[in-house]
């Protein structure tokens, strides 16, 4: 019983907020209800959530699922809460094979891909000034391990985890252990 609890309870959360921090509310109403959890206790799961890797809805399933009803109680709430997800996508996916080749569909796409790429700019370019500028000058080492990247990327097709890994390590030796790292104006 408990595990249908999980499963209904992190669906419910899943389709009814936009993930993130909205769905904190919902959690504490549904480990309240169901005396899982106190608002201390919630406090404490969105802390460890925000500071895993993951997301946050993700995070907070599979430590209330584990605390809850062991490993497999956080599966079934991971289970719950990435349901809709899954559910949407495939509904999407459905409906955009079977009308794909519609005219509608092909001019809808010639607007979503433009915007999705001036998403993706806009998130670059936010990004970009924190971690190529500093005080108004330019982070050479960052600048540095971008470029060894994009090499790596790019040239020997290096898998992402592995950028990832050796650029996590640069900025660690550039910005933490060697006194290196200088911005230069």
């Amino acid at each position: 019983m408990i595990y249908l609890q999980l499963f209904f309870s992190f669906m419910k959360i899943g389709f009814t907020s936009f993930g993130g921090m909205s769905m904190v509310p919902l959690i504490l109403e549904e480990m309240q209800s169901h005396g899982w959890m106190t608002a201390r206790d919630l406090a404490n799961l969105v802390a460890i959530a925000e500071m895993t890797p993951g997301p946050l809805g993700v995070n907070c399933a599979t430590f209330t699922g584990t605390q809850t009803a062991g490993t497999l109680g956080g599966l079934v709430a991971v289970l719950g809460v990435l349901t809709p997800a899954f559910t949407l996508t495939l509904v999407i996916a459905i409906f955009f094979e079977k009308f794909k080749d519609s005219a509608v569909m092909r001019t809808v796409m010639k607007f979503v891909k433009p915007v999705c790429i001036a998403m993706l700019l806009g998130v670059l370019v936010t990004l970009g000034k924190d971690t190529y500028f500093s005080d108004g000058g330019l982070l050479i080492f960052s600048i540095l391990i971008s470029a060894v990247m994009m090499v790596l990327l790019r040239k020997y097709k290096w898998s992402v985890p592995k950028v990832i890994g050796l650029s996590a390590l640069m900025g660690i030796l550039f910005y933490g252990v060697l006194p290196l790292a200088q911005t230069i104006y």
